[in-house]
């Protein structure tokens, strides 16, 4: 059966007027949401997640603690006007389950978990806005959060999906794409190469597979850069708002 959208057209553009391996747009926000430790809202085009991270705290259960490492919880809530599907989901729900699990399984690895014996770690996962590579943008967003939390980690970890539109690999997918296109998602330690999870919700052929790995690799180190350089300005701006509040308690002083 043949496509039921236009993928690539013929000068080689997307449905969005994108070449097969240029990237969405990507805004990030790492203001301070209410209580949390740290947080972090990333957009990816027109997919927006926002991830709030409290922790490391008591846990709520003592059956949750664990003597030696800290013990993380993800919770995700996809919100019911992020899609045109309009359909509440509540938290047994079995894709919300799939996102929540994935996620811890990323960050496992890379969260220094033994720093923190005895703690939570709990993460919460908003979908605001989907249209393509939201669980991407769930994990992108959740690094950042832990980040701003000052939560010991390995290294940054980055998301990109990837899909194959005949032969073409086409990199960080539209809704339309993902639904029409074999696809997958990777995250890596762009430092070391270092895969944290893949996952594929579609057939792929294996001769495809080793193609597009690569690609997602290299997008993500792409991805990771654009991190730290929102990490870096947001630390700057907090440096200077200290530097300030110092200054003014100086003059005080001197008066």
């Amino acid at each position: 059966m043949g496509s039921r959208v236009e993928i690539l057209n013929d000068g080689g553009y997307r449905s969005d007027g994108r070449r097969q391996y240029e990237l969405r747009d990507i805004l990030i926000d790492l203001t301070p949401q209410g209580s949390a430790d740290g947080s972090a809202q990333v957009s990816h085009g027109l997919t927006t997640v926002l991830v709030n991270v409290f922790g490391p705290r008591e846990p709520r259960l003592r059956s949750q603690s664990l003597h030696d490492r800290a013990n993380i919880n993800v919770e995700v809530l996809i919100a019911p006007f992020s899609t045109s599907e309009h359909r509440k989901r509540n938290r047994g729900d079995k894709r919300i389950l799939e996102f929540a699990a994935s996620i811890r399984e990323t960050f496992e690895p890379v969260i220094l978990t033994n720093l923190y014996p005895r703690s939570q770690i709990d993460i919460y996962v908003q979908i605001l806005q989907q249209d393509g590579g939201v669980l991407q943008t769930c994990i992108n967003a959740t690094t950042l959060a832990l980040v701003t939390a000052g939560i010991a980690v390995k290294d940054y970890v980055a998301a990109v999906t990837c899909g194959v539109h005949s032969t073409s690999p086409l990199l960080d997918l539209t809704n339309i794409e993902e639904s029409d296109l074999p696809h997958l998602t990777l995250a890596t330690i762009p430092r070391t190469g270092k895969v944290t999870l893949v996952t594929m919700e579609t057939r792929l052929h294996i001769d495809r597979f080793e193609a597009m790995m690569r690609l997602a690799k290299d997008a993500g180190a792409v991805v990771a850069q654009e991190m730290k350089v929102a990490v870096k300005t947001r630390t700057e701006d907090l440096v200077k708002s200290m530097g300030g509040a110092t200054e003014g308690a100086k003059l005080t002083e001197e008066e």
